[in-house]
């Protein structure tokens, strides 16, 4: 099943060419409930819908070097730092975006933005202190997540080892289209996954190359606790531009457009914008992505 939320903040379901509204008034409340929630008997078709965030969670657990040939690609430019699992921060949720939504280039802060595909999980239940084994039963479903990242800034945050301004921006954490449920995905480890700039290819690769599982990626921050509705991000795959030989070639720019996409789980896509373009320069209400 693919769950949306829609136009104002609507939540629904896809069915065929359809959305079948839901009766909760957001995503979240619908985990808290545990999908039982009966439909409004509104049907529209997914082609007339605007479809927004799926999600915006209340902890949004960032990790990052689950890939080991990120960490390899890193060697490259002779990062300051080992990108190896377990690296971990809370997300800004405030940054989060929906599909088509704008990423605006904060053109005063960096000269060097970049995309991270990766694969993002919705935890379905509260829960903390589980096993990889239990881990299953926490999932409700999984999300494509473009961790967009200022790689000038984040280069000065680790100085100090650590970093989170340099990927919680405001609208630095493309989400969507949907949440796809486990029964349609299947295993978690045999998704290929590929980023496209402008149709280039620039990101190829498959969940089986994550060096942990998810699993246990969600059984090792468990000790945080996590609510309905939570999301856990899995890292990144090789082929971004910071780590390539000729990076200033590759970093986004206004006017461009990003594809993420996961297979099964959907394309997320985003253009770039200016920081002259973005809606509060044009004197109107900033896009919004999806309600609490």
């Amino acid at each position: 099943m693919k769950l949306v939320t829609f136009d104002d903040g609507r939540v629904g379901k896809v069915v065929g060419d359809l959305v079948v509204e839901l009766d909760v008034p957001n995503m979240r409340r619908y985990f808290e409930l545990e999908g039982q929630v009966e439909p409004t008997g509104r049907e529209v078709p997914l082609a007339d819908v605007r479809l927004r965030a799926p999600i915006v969670p209340k902890k949004f657990f960032h990790t990052a070097g689950n890939f080991r040939e990120h960490h390899e690609e890193s060697k490259n430019v002779n990062w300051s730092h080992p990108v190896l699992p377990w690296i971990v921060f809370f997300q800004n949720v405030d940054a989060i975006i929906g599909p088509d939504d704008p990423i605006v280039y904060p053109e005063p802060l960096t000269k060097e933005l970049d995309y991270e595909l990766e694969l993002a999980v919705v935890i379905g239940k509260k829960g903390k202190f589980f096993s990889p084994e239990e881990a299953e039963d926490y999932i409700a479903g999984y999300v494509v997540f473009n961790d967009i990242t200022a790689r000038d800034i984040q280069r000065e945050e680790m100085k100090s080892g650590v970093f989170c301004l340099s990927k919680s921006i405001d609208t630095f954490c493309p989400l969507g289209p949907w949440i796809v449920t486990p029964d349609e995905v299947g295993d978690p480890a045999d998704l290929n996954m590929s980023l496209r700039v402008n149709g280039e290819s620039r990101q190829e690769s498959h969940t089986g190359n994550m060096s942990v599982t998810v699993a246990e990626i969600l059984s090792h921050y468990s000790p945080m606790g996590y609510n309905p509705g939570d999301i856990v991000s899995t890292g990144t795959v090789s082929g971004v531009a910071g780590f390539s030989d000729d990076p200033f070639s590759l970093y986004l720019k206004p006017g461009d457009v990003v594809e993420a996409e996961i297979e099964k789980v959907g394309t997320l896509r985003n253009p770039v914008i200016g920081w002259d373009e973005r809606p509060e320069a044009q004197g109107s209400a900033p896009a919004t992505g999806a309600t609490a």
